[in-house]
């Protein structure tokens, strides 16, 4: 039996796919799809990691900062899952083939919440808690993340949106729970 999607996302893809469309055109001019995809492939894991490792050269608790980072990056990780494979919102560039340009491969059909954009939400919450003085480079390249993923065609803006919400609220109950 195939899962079948919630109403309210067959409403909502009416509204944002042909804002979709217009957006993943840009991806005709090499250079931005190159940008967007280089951003897409940091936010898969890659920078996310070498942050939560470099916590100890960048604050005196960094130990601390590596398992709160991190358990907190893995709960968020499951509940995103969760969310992502009981909603079934399937991907724009699958919704409406042909209208939406697909930038990247995608690794699953589903794009209910944005999981890229969750964790560089997080991530860059948590930077200005505790190391500010790195958030002029995680603040753009987060933001780039998010972009990137409308851009490619992976998601619609409501599932950036939607894994902005909850990568930030996970922050907020990491930094109130742990510091």
């Amino acid at each position: 039996m195939r899962p079948r999607p919630l109403v309210e996302f067959a409403r909502l893809d009416l509204i944002e796919w042909q804002l979709c469309q217009r957006i993943t055109r840009l991806n005709l001019f090499r250079p931005w799809r190159i940008a967007l995809q280089a951003a897409s492939r940091l936010g898969d894991w890659p920078i996310w990691v070498l942050l939560i490792a470099a916590q100890p050269w960048l604050q005196p608790n960094g130990t601390w900062r590596i398992m709160q980072y991190t358990s907190i990056a893995l709960a968020a990780m499951l509940v995103y899952r969760l969310i992502k494979t009981r909603l079934c919102r399937e991907r724009p560039f699958i919704t409406y083939l042909g209208g939406v340009h697909c930038g990247e491969p995608a690794r699953d059909r589903y794009s209910f919440p944005s999981g890229h954009t969750m964790h560089a939400v997080l991530f860059c919450v948590l930077v200005a808690a505790h190391t500010p003085w790195l958030l002029p480079l995680v603040l753009p390249l987060a933001l780039l993340i998010a972009i990137s993923r409308v851009g490619l065609g992976l998601h619609y803006i409501s599932d950036v949106i939607a894994g902005g919400a909850i990568g930030y609220g996970f922050a907020f109950l990491s930094l109130y729970w742990m510091g």
